[in-house]
């Protein structure tokens, strides 16, 4: 019997949407009250579509980023579906320009939809497609900026529901604020659940070695983003002075920069930004880096497929779970006894809720 001929790229669809957030969240630099996504349908010649998300963090870039993507469509039209190939065609056509910001944004939205369509193509999940299984992946729960009172009940909740973590925003005035908040946490919690906490770049390295100290008898499975995410050889002096682990990745753009990173020892863990990696391809690549080092990675928004890809990843540890998209999504992940479902159907784990789209659009 002749192997089915590969499908070819018929199309880019682009949408914009506003999605409001469940409940305002805070951060040390201001509140997030919605999610401005680039939806990015990819449409075979055999008519199977695949699905792609950026999320531009700000709505002012959420008109560019969209243009954009549409602006890349006579660029994959007629190729065939082949998400790697077409990463590296797209990768040297922008070499020049660079392949971060808005240009990195769009390229993985249409490779996250490239593998959504390939998937769908073969009738497999993704993860089985890139030579994964279903394994467990833990969530832990996000916590905001909301002080000793709201980051304990804000934790409580995510224990009640199963999660055997949290994460908190901390960086107060004073690292007394910043110990407060993780003992409330610890307190509402219990001592069986993970409690990380996340600086958002918000120190410097001899701020944060300083602070660490303080927080370094407080049990914690890791301290995230200290300094600025590209400083390296900051995040590594902070990394080789703490006892507690140091986490840092989701700002890093492309596995190029992973190396990077790696090879400056900056973190005890990794965890990539599906987005801001390369997508679908860039993931993979950065999970090869860091199963050659032994190295712990999570991931960074995007849990549906997150999940998907930490079940292709060696060294996979924490699903950073958030539904800040969940009400545009058909089928947003599901978490059951502190386990996140990885669901057996084709695709990235990625469709849309129509009538929700169409309610937000922007």
């Amino acid at each position: 019997m002749a192997a089915p001929s590969t499908p070819t790229i018929g199309g880019l669809r682009v949408r914009t949407v506003l999605v409001p957030l469940p409940e305002p969240h805070r951060t040390a630099s201001g509140v997030i009250t919605q999610s401005p996504l680039v939806l990015v349908d990819a449409v075979a010649d055999d008519g199977t579509t695949g699905h792609g998300i950026a999320f531009t963090y700000t709505p002012a870039a959420l008109r560019p980023t969209a243009e954009f993507v549409r602006n890349c469509e006579p660029l994959v039209q007629g190729e065939p579906l082949a998400p790697a190939q077409i990463e590296q065609n797209l990768a040297k056509r922008f070499r020049l320009l660079g392949t971060q910001g808005l240009v990195g944004m769009a390229l993985a939205a249409i490779d996250m939809a490239l593998w959504d369509a390939l998937a769908r193509v073969h009738g497999l999940p993704l993860h089985r497609l890139l030579g994964g299984a279903a394994k467990p992946v833990r969530p832990y729960g996000a916590v905001g900026y909301d002080g000793e009172a709201g980051s304990a009940k804000a934790a409580e909740h995510w224990a009640k529901l199963g999660f055997r973590g949290v994460k908190a925003k901390i960086g107060y005035e004073t690292v007394a604020g910043d110990v407060a908040v993780v003992r409330a946490m610890r307190a509402a919690v219990g001592p069986d659940v993970a409690i990380m906490v996340d600086y958002n770049q918000s120190l410097l390295p001899a701020q944060a070695i300083e602070r660490l100290r303080a927080l370094d008898g407080e049990g914690l499975a890791w301290v995230e983003e200290p300094t600025l995410a590209q400083d390296h050889a900051g995040h590594a002096l902070v990394a080789r002075e703490a006892r507690t682990p140091i986490q840092a990745g989701e700002n890093w753009w492309g596995a190029h920069e992973l190396q990077q990173a790696l090879d400056a020892r900056a973190s005890d863990y990794i965890m990539p930004d599906a987005m801001k990696i390369g997508g679908v391809t860039g993931w993979m690549r950065a999970a090869a880096l860091a199963h050659a080092r032994g190295v712990p990675m999570s991931s960074h928004l995007w849990p549906e497929l997150s999940a998907r890809l930490l079940c292709c990843t060696p060294t996979a540890h924490w699903l950073e779970h958030t539904d800040w998209w969940s009400p545009i999504l058909a089928q947003p992940l599901r978490v059951e006894d502190g386990v996140a479902v990885v669901e057996d159907t084709a695709g990235s784990g990625v469709a849309w809720n129509e009538e929700a789209v169409a309610r937000c659009t922007a």
